[in-house]
């Protein structure tokens, strides 16, 4: 189905994306297209579906590509949505509605449903409804939905005038300000700007479905008839080497939103390897770069942050002019001038960008100025160019394009930077170009990673952040790389501000007995859990503290600094490091015990655990790692068993490494000697403000996303490296623990740390822990480890 208006600023882009995201809670698989070159709103389609935002643009692409681009990017899908531009037959200028929605709607034969805007009018709105649906005779209004409908006398007077007009009314809604997305200088904010997008997301979903017949809704796209075509395939136009596959460096993160899916598609299917960064916050180029794409965004929105990442900027410039071949589309372009607005760039084109007031938005057909990166002189492109800015001088002495007679943009060979934006699927001679480009270009590397090879001076001390180093891609620090949700920031930015007094424990307290059921004496906020370890060694006089290995070396350290000697029960690789009890001696009056265990990722179960108590006995389950597991069912958070404690820590989950928050729960009596040696205020009120707000229904909800994403993303791990023939231990953690004999040393040479496991008892240096990562960093170590396996 299409979603058209009469004009713009109906309301179909809510409405649009608000029936995405509510058929797709239906848990039906929809597909969401844009008509146009619009970037922004496909980045909410993205969010609604959960999958890649399309755009179908006859101008860009063709006439003919139009409906295969449609079936690519609906694939898979049960629905495909299709948001309109402007008003339903607005389009380009001059051009008889050519590229307008009525047009893709006519090419794709796709029925309508009209969203209008009745808040100024009533029965006439059904003469608008009445025009619209006869202006055009080869498309179909199949359905009207009323937005911001005043009050119910109003909808109904409406509704019957339409209907008396031969179009059914599909839903009526009310005015509601709050699910409307603000508006940015080149429309609505992207989706990756906005921090509350997945909450505002959730109410317009709900807003949408209480007041649209979604039934009749999809009986709508089901009148949409079989279309006589197949579906794009990028792999038809690219060819992909069989024994190589080319980093390339793809500009992501909040500055840089906008490229079309279809773009590293193409990429893709030519065999390279695509690594999104964030130019923002990532500090250096990713390992193996041989090609750069910065596409579109707002880089003015963070210009202070791009320009604070000096070492990206300089490792960029220096890329640039060595030769790494490299495609800028606007924003793009901003970055790589000297300054914009006065702040430095990276200065690799000698040119200045500067915001402006107003903005420019047209469709070009321009033709190349000169033989360069993308192609030979006089080659025509389709393109449009969308920006609030200008950049001084336009060109240098060698411009990119010719657009009707007028110089613009900078080239070279291998360089291709202006303000047009072309869609790479309408010119996949663009992508041919650039990947044989990439291919015959040399890696860039950046600063050279420090040893960290040799004996460890105290093993028990050693930290995966000992392992990274600049240029390293991080898969030794088993923090989660996923972005902090917005109301934990939030929650951090106000514990800083309540910081003007001592802490107060007694909200988190109280917070963490609510989430586990527990009383209050049963809970102790402590700073992480190495607080926690800390003050267990120094609770009591422990006559045989055992802890089982391989495991967690920081309650070996607290014990020891404590004076305490300490024994190890050791758990076998060739029974997947389980836990036999019979192992532990019986007159430990302390065992310790990861649970999932790191570093090997070990689930033990609950009742194997449980076994474990006895009275004289304390048992410390350290649970760091039990968030990570979706529905945790082995935890013993909430039971009441004599002597039993259990550790829990926010730093990996929830990626605040920097604050220290975590708790104790369990016997009260044994809290109670934790608490007696504990110094006051032991844990900010940051800190605090984390406990409180990780343990709110929200922050639930989000904490089984997390777990079952990085679950995901760990089973596309251990099956790669399955694949590659390495051994790898069952995990249920965001780590898994590998037998890499000593290529180690050799992925550090390739840019990737990796966390030595042979300073855990128990392990030697042919173990690696492998923290889990998103999947684009995770297959640029799969693709490493295959090329140093074959």
């Amino acid at each position: 189905m299409v979603i058209a208006a009469p004009a713009t600023g109906q309301g179909k882009t809510t409405i649009a994306t608000g029936l995405m995201a509510a058929l797709t809670g239906r848990g039906l698989s929809v597909s969401g297209h844009k008509v146009g070159p619009d970037y922004i709103d496909p980045g909410y389609h993205a969010l609604a579906t959960g999958r890649p935002g399309r755009n179908l643009d006859p101008f860009l692409v063709g006439e003919d590509l139009v409906t295969p681009l449609l079936l690519h990017g609906a694939q898979g899908a049960e629905v495909a949505v299709v948001e309109g531009v402007m008003g339903l037959y607005d389009g380009l200028v001059g051009g008889e509605g050519f590229a307008s929605t009525a047009h893709v709607a006519a090419l794709t034969r796709t029925p309508i449903i009209l969203v209008v805007d009745i808040t100024y009018a009533s029965r006439s709105i059904a003469a608008v409804v009445h025009g619209m649906s006869t202006f055009q005779p080869d498309v179909t209004v199949a359905g009207v939905v009323l937005n911001k409908a005043g009050h119910p006398r109003h909808a109904a007077e409406v509704s019957r005038a339409v209907e008396s007009a031969g179009v059914p009314v599909l839903g009526v809604l009310p005015r509601d300000d709050g699910i409307q997305a603000p508006s940015r200088h080149l429309g609505l904010v992207p989706a990756a700007e906005r921090g509350l997008a997945a909450e505002s997301l959730d109410a317009l979903s709900e807003h949408v479905a209480a007041h649209v017949d979604l039934d009749a809704v999809l009986d709508v796209a089901r009148k949409a008839p079989e279309l006589d075509a197949k579906p794009w395939d990028p792999a038809a136009h690219v060819s992909a080497s069989s024994h190589d596959s080319p980093v390339v460096a793809v500009a992501a993160g909040r500055a840089f939103t906008f490229r079309y899916a279809e773009t590293t598609e193409l990429l893709a299917a030519a065999g390279c390897t695509i690594a999104t960064f964030d130019p923002a916050r990532d500090t250096h180029l990713p390992s193996g770069t041989r090609g750069l794409y910065l596409g579109g965004g707002f880089p003015e929105m963070h210009a202070s942050a791009l320009t604070d990442n000096a070492s990206l900027r300089a490792e960029l410039r220096q890329a640039v002019l060595d030769g790494v071949p490299t495609i800028a589309e606007c924003a793009g372009l901003l970055y790589l001038c000297r300054s914009l607005d006065g702040k430095p760039m990276v200065g690799a084109i000698d040119a200045e960008a500067v915001m402006t007031s107003g903005f420019t938005l047209a469709y070009h057909r321009p033709v190349l100025s000169s033989d360069c990166l993308l192609g030979e002189e006089g080659t025509p492109a389709s393109a449009h160019e969308f920006h609030s800015s200008t950049v001084s001088p336009t060109h240098d002495a060698r411009p990119l394009w010719n657009i009707d007679g007028t110089p613009a943009g900078f080239a070279g060979p291998t360089l291709a930077a202006s303000y047009l934006h072309v869609h790479w699927a309408g010119h996949t001679d663009h992508a041919r170009r650039f990947v044989d480009a990439v291919r015959v270009a040399g890696v860039h590397r950046g600063a050279p990673a420090p040893p960290v090879d040799g004996p460890v001076p105290d093993p028990l001390r050693h930290h995966g952040d000992e392992e990274i180093g600049d240029g390293l891609l991080d898969f030794a620090v088993n923090v989660s790389d996923l972005p902090r949700p917005t109301w934990l920031d939030e929650a951090i930015r106000e514990g800083v501000a309540a910081s003007t007094h001592y802490p107060d424990s007694r909200e988190a307290h109280e917070a963490v007995a609510r989430r586990h059921g527990r009383a209050r004496a049963e809970v102790l906020i402590t700073a992480g859990a190495a607080e926690a370890f800390y003050l267990i060694a120094r609770a009591r006089p422990w006559q045989r503290p055992v802890v089982v290995h391989p495991q967690f070396t920081e309650p070996d350290v607290a014990l020891r600094s404590a004076g305490h000697e300490v024994g190890h029960v050791i758990c076998r690789s060739d029974d997947g490091f389980a836990l036999e009890p019979t192992q532990v001696p019986d007159d430990a009056d302390l065992v310790i015990i990861g649970n999932p265990t790191n570093p090997t990722g070990r689930l033990h179960p609950a009742a194997v655990l449980k076994s474990l108590t006895r009275q004289g006995r304390v048992l410390v389950v350290d649970e760091a790692f039990m968030d990570f597991v979706p529905g945790e069912p082995e935890t013993l958070a909430a039971q009441r068993l004599p002597g039993l404690v259990v550790i829990r820590s926010l730093t990996k989950l929830w990626s605040i490494p920097g604050i220290r928050a975590g708790y104790v729960v369990g016997d009260p009596d044994v809290l109670a000697d934790l608490r007696h040696h504990q110094q006051p205020w032991p844990v900010s009120s940051p800190a605090l403000a984390a406990i409180t707000a990780t343990c709110t229904p929200t922050a639930r909800a989000e904490q089984r996303r997390r777990a079952e994403q990085i679950a995901h993303d760990r089973e596309f791990l251990v099956q790669g490296l399955d694949d590659v023939g390495i051994e790898v231990v069952d995990s249920t953690a965001p780590f898994v623990l590998a037998r890499l004999g000593g290529m180690r040393s050799w992925l550090r040479r390739e840019g990737f740390a990796l966390r030595r496991a042979d300073t855990f008892p128990g392990l030697d240096e042919s173990w690696v822990r492998i923290a889990v990562r998103r999947r684009e960093a995770t297959q640029r170590l799969l693709t490493t480890l295959r090329s140093g396996t074959t």
